[in-house]
């Protein structure tokens, strides 16, 4: 019989954690556990989502104590964590800690901002707030999933949604040196990307048939796309970053800018985008701009783009709660328990969403 993992999710109600709990049930080689949630204990996994109820018909939520207390059954346990920044390290560390002395092994990939920056200053100063678990920091690596080989660490971190279509596109171009390392980027997410918890940016009056900028040139994930581009190419980038919020749910679109030398195509620019990404099976590379709902409630992620008089362009759409985050995780949990990349992921986009 092939070898299944029992799976803890953290941060049970939020909407990524939803996509980590629909995920874990479609995989054929994981099954749940536990679902952790501070604010929802004792209540069904089908109260909070509702369309999970014929996959979850009884589970309920549990405190992380009681899946705590689970950890001596198994010897070998995977943790996918989509507690909010700044609560979820100190929820891995006592889960790895808890493991560690019932003498199993915990695999963690973790979806928020806290093991994204190895040096715990950095953190502090773009979460303006103390590391909660500094001490955990050099047992995580985060990447894009399809920027890196093996790695050396025990667990990953997944890069934010934004992060993620960000870096799709500029890690190519620097690191095929087809462009300048000042970048430009205007990007559009849906509004699940918000998380759960109803503000009035994101109260359906206000977000629908609308469209804002917010945070421009300060956003607190540009300093994420600026470290993780130099782990990956070892190159120094300037990066201006204006986010908008979407009229719509779901989703990412961003258009990254560049400079590129007066020779460089249209042409040559696809072809190096396709030939680095010949290997990702959920990156694809078109020839016309990409289309928000071809990705949509999938994995995959298409990019496309385009060379006029000294500048690139390369349009950039993803899933934000998929490939920007549950999915992207899901990605790095197949990778570090040595299963084939897309298990469980593979799925086609809905298309008419």
């Amino acid at each position: 019989m092939s070898e299944t993992w029992p799976v803890i999710v953290v941060g049970g109600s939020g909407y990524v954690a939803g996509e980590m709990l629909r995920l874990v049930a479609g995989h054929p080689r994981l099954r749940l556990n536990a679902a952790v949630s501070t604010s929802r204990t004792g209540e069904p996994i089908a109260v909070s989502f509702p369309h999970l109820k014929a996959t979850y018909p009884q589970e309920q939520f549990v405190t992380l104590d009681a899946a705590c207390e689970r950890l001596g059954q198994t010897e070998h346990w995977a943790v996918l964590s989509a507690a909010p920044h700044g609560t979820s390290a100190e929820i891995v560390a006592r889960l790895l800690g808890e493991a560690e002395s019932a003498g199993v092994t915990a695999t963690v990939v973790d979806a928020s901002a806290d093991f994204r920056f190895r040096d715990p200053q950095i953190f502090s100063s773009v979460y303006a707030q103390e590391h909660p678990a500094p001490a955990r920091l050099a047992e995580f690596h985060c990447a894009v999933p399809e920027h890196v080989g093996d790695i050396e660490t025990p667990h990953a971190a997944q890069p934010g949604c934004f992060a993620t279509s960000i870096l799709l596109a500029i890690v190519p171009l620097l690191q095929l040196q087809l462009c300048s390392a000042n970048f430009h980027v205007s990007a559009i997410t849906g509004s699940t990307g918000a998380g759960r918890t109803l503000r009035d940016t994101t109260h359906h009056p206000f977000r629908h048939g609308n469209l804002f900028a917010y945070q421009p040139l300060v956003h607190r994930h540009a300093p994420e796309v600026v470290a993780l581009a130099h782990a990956a190419t070892s190159r120094r980038i300037q990066l201006g970053f204006v986010p908008h919020s979407g009229p719509f749910a779901r989703g990412i679109h961003a258009t990254i800018f560049a400079e590129v030398d007066a020779s460089t195509s249209t042409r040559q620019v696809i072809d190096a985008l396709t030939s680095f990404y010949a290997t990702s099976p959920f990156v694809q590379i078109g020839d016309a701009p990409p289309r928000m709902k071809d990705v949509v409630a999938s994995n995959y992620a298409h990019l496309s783009a385009s060379v006029e008089g000294g500048t690139v362009v390369v349009c950039s759409v993803l899933d934000n709660l998929l490939k920007g985050a549950a999915g992207g995780a899901m990605q790095w949990l197949n990778r570090l328990l040595g299963l084939p990349e897309t298990l469980g992921l593979d799925t086609a986009a809905a298309g008419w969403l």
